[in-house]
């Protein structure tokens, strides 16, 4: 897609993800709020390596990178002369297994491709171009998804509330307006006044760096507040509600999103907060029982002791960095999909 085209159909100044002709472009997310730097991936170890290092971060923009990486590969296997059918597999294989815990990934492998497979006759330049448009249309789908997430929730949002969030669903983490964020970009396109704490979210604070530059640059009144500061700040002050998205939730309504939104959801529970998980139907795994059966990364220790190359901790000291919880349906209140307001033992179906 064309970057004015795809731009005019966002409504916004930038774009998370899109496929250029023969390349992927894309934010580098590592870079924000110094720069706004988008950088081309050619290959698939490239595009694995955008995904491990959260180049590009966000259950909905790793599904769309995912099925762009699966592209990719066709394209390489053309260059290399190398048996399509072979190099796609393995491509695939080695996408699905760049981040586990969620599940936006290996839905969106999967798609692009059994779309392969269902063009099996026809010419390799046909079964290139249906793989290409496939994975542009996880694209365009998942731009009306956060639209009509936003939709919904927004009429959970009370006008002139104040909103806690926690990581970054907007943007940044989809191919359209974002997931949490979605809710409160169509709270205020509806007239609502709406004020965002954002908690900082460490150890990568992504928070900090992508859910305050999001909001800024969208003229939201924005405070930004440490991580620890969340149970002072829903107790002392009026919080009206916690919106998260979530980057996998289990067929009991179980979610798993970034580290500390369990204790997040605690903190609304024990203060009356309502605790809202806004999620596209990518992200609803039927596959997975309860919480329990979600894999949690574990990432590398040196994003706890050297946080944006800095050290701050002793040698040799021992870490533990899992980069996701899971927060329980009980302490859930609702979950907004672009299907609806639903409890959180309604929101996902037998197959999605």
């Amino acid at each position: 897609m064309e970057r004015k085209d795809l731009l005019d159909r966002l409504g916004q100044s930038f774009f998370t993800i899109r496929w250029a002709g023969d390349c992927v472009e894309m934010i580098d997310q590592r870079k924000l709020p110094q720069a706004l730097e988008i950088v081309s991936v050619r290959t698939v170890d490239e595009m694995v390596e955008a995904i491990r290092t959260m180049t590009v971060r966000g259950a909905p923009a790793i599904g769309i990178a995912g099925g762009m990486g699966v592209a990719l590969s066709l394209l390489e296997a053309g260059r290399r002369s190398l048996d399509a059918e072979d190099y796609l597999a393995r491509s695939a294989s080695k996408l699905e297994s760049a981040r586990p815990t969620a599940v936006n990934l290996r839905w969106a492998v999967a798609r692009v491709v059994r779309r392969w497979r269902e063009t099996a006759g026809r010419s390799p330049e046909d079964r290139e171009r249906a793989v290409i448009e496939e994975a542009e249309t996880i694209l365009l789908e998942d731009i009306d998804m956060c639209r009509r997430m936003g939709e919904h929730g927004a009429a959970l949002i009370p006008d002139g509330s104040t909103v806690m969030t926690l990581c970054n669903a907007g943007a940044l983490a989809t191919g359209g307006h974002g997931t949490a964020l979605s809710v409160l970009r169509a709270a205020r396109r509806g007239g609502k006044t709406v004020r965002v704490v954002a908690c900082e979210t460490r150890p990568l604070l992504q928070g900090a760096r992508l859910t305050a530059w999001e909001l800024l640059r969208d003229g939201f009144d924005v405070t930004l507040i440490c991580d620890s500061a969340a149970g002072f700040i829903l107790r002392s002050e009026k919080i009206g509600a916690v919106v998260v998205g979530a980057d996998r939730v289990a067929r009991n309504g179980d979610c798993a999103n970034k580290i500390g939104t369990y204790g997040l959801s605690v903190l609304a529970k024990a203060g009356a907060v309502p605790f809202y998980v806004v999620a596209p139907s990518s992200t609803l795994d039927p596959s997975t029982p309860d919480g329990s059966s979600i894999v949690i990364e574990e990432r590398d220790p040196r994003e706890v002791t050297h946080p944006a190359g800095v050290q701050v901790a002793p040698d040799g000291v021992k870490v533990r960095n899992p980069a996701f919880d899971v927060t329980p349906a009980a302490n859930v209140t609702r979950i907004v999909t672009e299907k609806g307001v639903f409890a959180p033992a309604d929101a996902v179906p037998e197959s999605v």
